[in-house]
């Protein structure tokens, strides 16, 4: 009987020890002098982008509590009224410690829970190479009082060192950690570096769990990782050597001319805009040129990126651009300009008579040599 009743609770013992915890409670101590019934908040991050509140505790002989029920984990925000700062915390089911002293916040001690203890764990690793960054400043600092440059120069490459073991550190993390939600967000962090290509990113995020995939950090990290790898794709399409996308837009007349309608045997793709003073300071160039080569096959069409039609149209007449010009007058989100991925103007593509793409971006002296150069 004793064997069996043993058993029992043997049992049960393992079945309490596998179930997920139903709730959440964050029990919060603070050191200092804290006012008894100071507020203390916690707030998400809102569709503006900015802290909301979700919930309110007060002070209580420097404790406070919250409680409730969390989904899958996601980062939020302890704030105490009237301190500066605040401490990130990640918000899932189970008993979470918190540790702080009312004025450094931004060092409070956070654990008991599986993600906050992987978070926590970052947070001790990162700190060392924070702390290295922050003493070659200085020093940098120093060296910059006294004008002593060889100094300057070595501490330059020391912190250019240091730069590339920390990100060699959070990619290593995210690999080590795929059950972390801290690792979604370092792999949004190393895709809005722009430092890796869409292919190293995308194994990134291919090597999270399951789990954390579903959390809303992970999806807004696909959703923009989806976005890039379109680009990637798109400028590949527009990289020399590449035949250039055809496309066709309205001209000031409402008329659609495409590109394959005006090739010559050189063609300049010129995106511009009315508003953009580099643009208009090259135009003059661009007109010498067509003019000088027109003769011997050099085409031109300008794609415009303006927001209003009247100030592209009048743009056209101040500044003599007597080649074909189209624009479907809707800034950066003209789908010309997304084609070829233009995101900064002036921004120009020279074509051969096949349509390849010789030279990107060429100005003033340079354009007018590459033309020279495959026209005469």
């Amino acid at each position: 009987m004793k064997k069996v009743i043993l058993g029992l609770i043997t049992t049960f013992a393992l079945i309490s020890c596998n179930q997920k915890p139903e709730g959440y409670e964050i029990n919060g101590t603070l050191t200092g002098d804290v006012e008894e019934g100071t507020a203390v908040y916690l707030k998400a991050i809102g569709d503006d982008n900015q802290p909301t509140p979700i919930d309110t505790a007060t002070v209580t002989n420097g404790t406070f509590q919250f409680v409730g029920t969390a989904g899958l984990p996601e980062m939020h925000y302890i704030f105490i009224d009237k301190t500066p700062g605040y401490t990130a915390v990640i918000l899932e089911n189970g008993e979470i410690d918190f540790t702080a002293q009312k004025d450094s916040l931004g060092f409070a001690k956070i654990s008991g829970t599986p993600q906050n203890d992987i978070f926590a764990d970052y947070l001790k690793q990162s700190k060392g190479i924070s702390e290295r960054a922050n003493s070659i400043q200085a020093d940098m600092q120093k060296a910059s009082a006294s004008k002593d440059q060889a100094t300057i120069t070595a501490l330059q490459e020391e912190m250019g060192e240091l730069q590339e073991e920390y990100k060699n550190f959070e990619l290593d993390y995210i690999k080590n950690n795929p059950n972390g939600l801290i690792s979604a967000l370092l792999v949004d962090r190393a895709l809005a570096s722009r430092q890796l290509t869409a292919e190293e990113v995308r194994a990134l995020y291919d090597g999270l769990s399951a789990e954390i995939k579903e959390t809303k950090a992970a999806k807004g990290v696909l959703e923009r990782l989806v976005e890039f790898e379109k680009k990637a794709a798109t400028a590949k399409s527009t990289e020399v050597g590449a035949v250039a996308p055809e496309f066709s837009a309205p001209d000031p007349d409402g008329n659609q001319i495409a590109l394959s309608d005006v090739k010559g045997k050189l063609t300049l793709i010129d995106f511009w805009a009315a508003w953009c003073k580099p643009c208009r300071a090259e135009n003059p160039n661009v007109v010498n040129v067509y003019n000088k080569y027109h003769d011997k096959g050099l085409n031109i069409i300008g794609v415009s990126l303006d927001r209003k039609a009247d100030d592209w149209k009048k743009a056209i007449t101040a500044d003599n651009l007597s080649w074909n010009q189209v624009s479907n007058v809707a800034y950066f989100n003209d789908p010309v300009a997304k084609l070829y991925n233009v995101d900064a103007i002036p921004a120009a593509f020279l074509l051969d008579e096949n349509g390849v793409i010789v030279a990107k971006n060429l100005r003033g002296p340079a354009l007018e040599a590459k033309v020279a150069e495959l026209l005469n």
